[in-house]
């Protein structure tokens, strides 16, 4: 067989690289894939008909080629036009958006505050100018309420009412 063939081979190879990049950005149910797959068998065979070393280098170059194409297209898909309308967009938050950390809940202990929102039996409380979300200990409280973290547990705060007298 001539060089003529070898390049047609190394063509193939090309177009199954494109093809797989195209199965990332274009839904076909695996159609792509197997032309892909169709073409790549094909150049395997063109190269052993060359030598049996050339098929093993195409085999090689097959088992190096289809994953490095793989990853390369889906790390370049969130970058295109299309991955970027379909792909969603990260959650931003904000500073104080996070969940406070168990032992800053800790140090609440014991702490009284005051009912911001209902809790029925979860809502939101009101402690030295901080919100943090509670859960009523005996069921519903009234907004303006003055309550009384009882227990903490993870990022939970249990609270009780304070009776005034």
């Amino acid at each position: 067989m001539g060089y003529w063939w070898l390049s047609f081979a190394v063509f193939l190879y090309i177009v199954c690289s494109g093809l797989i990049i195209a199965e990332v950005f274009v839904p076909s149910g695996g159609l792509i894939s197997i032309v892909a797959l169709l073409c790549l068998g094909v150049g395997v065979g063109i190269f052993f008909k060359q030598s049996t070393t050339a098929g093993i280098i195409g085999i090689v170059v097959a088992i190096i080629m289809i994953p490095s194409v793989v990853i390369f297209a889906y790390k370049m898909f969130p970058q295109t036009r299309f991955g970027r309308a379909v792909l969603l967009a990260p959650p931003h938050r904000e500073a104080g958006d996070a969940v406070r950390d168990t032992d800053d809940l800790k140090g609440l202990l014991g702490a009284e505050g005051v009912v911001l929102t209902p809790l029925r039996p979860v809502g939101t409380c009101d402690f030295a100018g901080k919100r943090y979300e509670c859960v009523a200990e005996s069921g519903f409280v009234e907004k303006d309420k003055t309550v009384k973290v009882i227990h903490v547990e993870g990022t939970q705060l249990t609270v009780r009412v304070v009776e005034t007298v």
